[in-house]
């Protein structure tokens, strides 16, 4: 049963990061504490588990079921849980719908199957039909997740106006379009429609200009390390109050570029990392085929956080 029955995605959005341990087990003392720490800083709308930044691509259906379970029983009375659908064909994320809104969650975020990569895009019908596949599975709110277009994974403008009209239950986007104009079009057009879709941001590396832009919320793996700044500058923009804008936006800025360097595919890597240095949780183990980062890259990460102010004390504090 869906404990917020009528949650409409928007807001600040953390999406939450997988805690491992020497085995690669998972750890789900430490997994539940941050997700705890994550969900509950005030502002917080929702958190998201069986995302990108949870490593979902190396968890198997029972690993994400027991992920999804612990994080309501964590935190779902206090806030909304979303639940990720990674899959490359639509009957086994139909599954993973089915599943979700048996456990509780309270919305979906719908990744692009990597199978409609060489070519997809040219055959809307495809995402018509992995939509509706889903849909036919659930009736929980559906984000779609869209790729930049060079990926082969991102949805042309037309077809998701097409997925809009298909599929209702679809009342969001998670836009990582990559594309500055691509995405003012997207939340000029979506969140303006006669049935309005949120344009959840996910442009963490340039998040401020992309919140200028209007869209009605974020939904970041950054969150995981530092959703109370993500917060309080969701908020200042919302304010139209730029000069405070600015000066979060200048303690967010040093770990966005340390985040997002390449490799890309470091970036939760690195965020697991920074919980480490922060005292918030004990070990970064990571599932091969990602690999433990070099010393130098995590004293950079370190520089990142005392550039930013955010110290293990003050992050202790919080946790407290």
């Amino acid at each position: 049963m869906t404990r917020f029955a009528d949650f409409t995605p928007q807001g600040v959005i953390p999406a939450t990061l997988l805690m491992l341990d020497a085995d690669l087990a998972i750890d789900r003392d430490a997994t539940r504490k941050h997700v705890r720490e994550c969900a509950l800083v005030p502002g917080v709308s929702a958190v998201t588990v069986n995302g990108h930044a949870s490593e979902v691509h190396a968890c198997t259906f029972a690993e994400q079921e027991c992920i999804l379970a612990d994080a309501l029983d964590e935190v779902g009375d206090r806030v909304p849980v979303i639940n990720g659908v990674y899959a490359d064909g639509s009957i086994e994320a139909a599954r993973i719908a089915a599943m979700a809104q048996r456990q509780g969650a309270s919305a979906l975020l719908v990744f692009p199957p990597n199978s409609m990569a060489m070519g997809g895009q040219l055959r809307p019908e495809m995402a018509l039909a992995h939509f509706a596949r889903i849909a036919d599975a659930t009736d929980l709110p559906l984000i779609c997740f869209q790729y930049p277009m060079a990926s082969g994974l991102g949805y042309p403008f037309d077809t998701l106006l097409r997925l809009f009209d298909t599929v209702p239950t679809i009342r969001a986007i998670k836009d990582w379009s990559n594309d500055a104009m691509l995405h003012e079009k997207h939340i000029r057009t979506f969140q303006n429609l006669a049935r309005p879709v949120n344009v959840l941001t996910t442009h963490s590396a340039w998040l401020m200009a992309s919140l200028a832009l209007g869209a009605n919320g974020l939904l970041s793996g950054a969150g995981s390390v530092i959703v109370d700044l993500q917060v309080a500058l969701f908020r200042a923009v919302k304010a139209q109050d730029l000069r405070r804008a600015q000066a979060i936006n200048d303690r967010i800025y040093p770990l966005a570029q340390a985040f997002y360097a390449q490799p890309f595919l470091d970036m939760h890597n690195r965020m697991k990392e920074a919980l480490v240095l922060l005292g918030r949780t004990g070990q970064a183990y990571v599932r091969p085929p990602l690999v433990k980062l070099p010393a130098a890259e995590i004293e950079r990460l370190r520089e990142a956080l005392q550039a930013a102010g955010v110290t293990r004390e003050l992050a202790l504090a919080s946790a407290a």
